[in-house]
């Protein structure tokens, strides 16, 4: 899909209308090639993402909040921030039939530009003032592009006209004619895109499917006067900007295309609010907790290998334990070898006697080089070993069982962090229990994160633990002894603690808080979950265990379906 010259005139209608005035807020590196701008303008706020993404270049507005996605910021981001940000954006422009994008902005520091170049494969984002290069996302050296240098402290120097297009609007139909003759066997499209500025391969794919009933149609299968009518039908409201933003789905509800104008050679075209609203149906917007997606990504690696290693120490001391029935069958052994020492062979391999009278026969195995008095002694030395063992491994065994739901809670904490604080919580756990592998990674200075706070309509608060140090914090610090408390059933995740003040709790009250523990837990994606919930009081920390692992009585089960609910930090 092109992000055309079209697509870029419809944005700089819609941006001007909505953001012209506005004043910059905020600059957030989303990711190494996108920066994103908070704008408010008309007691409304505005998140404007630019990217330079070279398969993917855009610019639009995002419905959601914009997230910084990188874990410091770019030398880019740094400059807007002295640049851009608290300035006011005076104007929006774009060069006659560029794929450029030109923000003018006006802050203490005086008047500069960000300027987006929508250019497959040469994508860019520069900052400009007084026609120099501040910085960039792309910089390209004379040993890259001897024409076009975009280096900080060198001259902005526009995209080179295309000199070898005619422009939109001034096409006749003679040209076409020619076009069409020059290689008959060539899909006519792609003549048409290629000789006319602003043209996509999107539109020019509509313009022959309008002519001629096929949008892949070859040049010699069309007709110059039919083709002609076409392009003038479809061209006349793009040049007087009367947009028609829209994008085309396939079955399955997937948006395969975006436009400003109705394409009719492809299924499924609706008309869309703004062209701000077809793009970000088509590419996405990084928004909410995806935003931070790379970000997790070392830290749920690190979570992986200490599961594994920590799963693999457990499985070892289960292996170490010794049963009941092999421990006392150790014990028989020697006892039963000490009292018949003196009618047992030197060289036996095996012996057999009874233990109890109405039990059946304990089998021996002897070591032959032994004596039964010695083959005694090995057996009660096996017994004492292995009853130490049944003392000491049990206590480890099952402190590697903690270890292992904690790292677990650790997952979920990740799964669901929505912001660096809490990401960074989740790598310091890590690095706190030894389970950090490798240096650590540079990131944003953050400080902790909170809980989160539900007011209900009928005066009660709900508070969620959205991670295990939050957890420990909603239930020991926030609950009171008689306040309700909820989790889901046998799975990590949320603490919610409902303030009672002393009083009954109502059923939609529960609800609602059994729904929140079920959405910020690992059960988050289920049609269903169990929740637990009891008095605080009836809730305690695990001995020796980490911060959030508690045991609990008392409690009742509710079946809720997962649910995120409007809330107040």
């Amino acid at each position: 899909m092109y992000f055309d010259v079209f697509t870029i005139s419809a944005l700089v209608d819609e941006l001007r209308e909505r953001l012209v005035g506005g004043r910059a807020q905020d600059v957030l590196d989303v990711t190494e090639a996108a920066i994103g701008l908070e704008i408010y303008n008309d007691h409304q706020r505005y998140y404007l993402l630019l990217d330079a993404d070279p398969n993917r270049p855009r610019a639009h507005l995002v419905d959601g909040k914009l997230r910084r996605g990188l874990p410091k910021p770019t030398q880019l981001g740094l400059l807007m921030r002295r640049y851009v940000e608290s300035g006011f954006l005076v104007d929006i422009t774009q060069p006659v039939g560029e794929r450029v994008l030109i923000l003018h902005f006006d802050s203490p520091l005086g008047l500069s530009q960000v300027i987006v170049e929508a250019i497959e494969r040469r994508a860019n984002i520069l900052l400009v003032q007084e026609g120099l290069i501040l910085d960039c996302v792309r910089r390209v050296g004379a040993q890259d592009n001897r024409v076009r240098v975009s280096l900080p402290g060198r001259d902005y120097v526009e995209p080179p006209p295309q000199v070898d297009k005619v422009p939109a609007g001034m096409v006749e139909v003679g040209e076409i004619a020619a076009w069409l003759d020059e290689i008959p066997g060539d899909p006519a499209w792609r003549i048409l895109s290629r000789h006319i500025q602003g043209v996509s391969p999107l539109l020019a794919r509509e313009m022959i499917f309008q002519a001629v009933g096929r949008a892949n149609a070859s040049a010699a299968d069309c007709g110059a006067r039919a083709v002609f009518s076409a392009y003038a039908e479809l061209i006349k409201p793009l040049l007087k900007r009367a947009w028609r933003p829209g994008m085309t789905r396939d079955e399955s509800g997937r948006v395969t295309s975006f436009s400003t104008f109705e394409v009719t050679y492809l299924p499924g075209w609706e008309a869309s609010p703004s062209i701000s609203a077809a793009l970000e149906a088509y590419y996405g917007a990084p928004v909410g907790e995806d935003a931070y997606q790379k970000a997790k990504e070392p830290v749920l690696a690190q979570i992986r290998e200490a599961l594994a290693r920590v799963g693999h120490k457990a499985e070892s001391l289960r292996e170490g334990l010794r049963s009941e029935a092999e421990l006392t069958h150790i014990r028989q052994a020697g006892e039963l070898l000490l009292a018949y020492q003196y009618t047992i062979p030197r060289g036996a391999t095996e012996f057999e006697a009874q233990y109890d009278l109405d039990g059946p026969p304990v089998r021996i195995k002897l070591d032959p080089a032994l004596s039964a008095l010695d083959n005694a002694k090995e057996y009660f030395e096996k017994y004492d070993k292995a009853k130490r063992a049944l003392e000491g491994v049990p206590a480890l065994l099952q402190a590697a069982e903690n270890e292992l739901a904690f790292l677990k809670q650790l997952e979920t904490d990740l799964a669901l962090a929505a912001n660096w604080p809490e990401i960074d919580e989740v790598r310091d756990a890590l690095e706190r229990d030894g389970h950090w592998r490798g240096p650590r990674q540079t990131r944003p200075q953050t400080g902790k994160s909170a809980p989160l706070k539900v007011s209900t309509p009928d005066g009660y608060v709900i508070w969620v633990g959205r991670n295990s140090r939050q957890n420990d914090q909603v239930t020991f610090d926030k609950g009171a002894p008689d306040d309700v408390w909820c989790h889901v059933r046998g799975m990590p995740g949320a603490h919610v603690i409902i303030k009672t003040g002393g009083r009954g709790v109502p059923e939609d009250v529960l609800s609602r808080a059994a729904a929140l523990a079920a959405y910020y837990s690992a059960a988050r994606g289920e049609g269903r979950a169990e929740v637990d919930y009891t008095l605080r009081k009836y809730v305690r920390k695990i001995k020796g265990g980490k911060p959030g692992q508690v045991t609990y009585r008392n409690e009742t089960v509710i079946e809720v379906r997962p649910a995120d609910v409007a809330a107040e930090e």
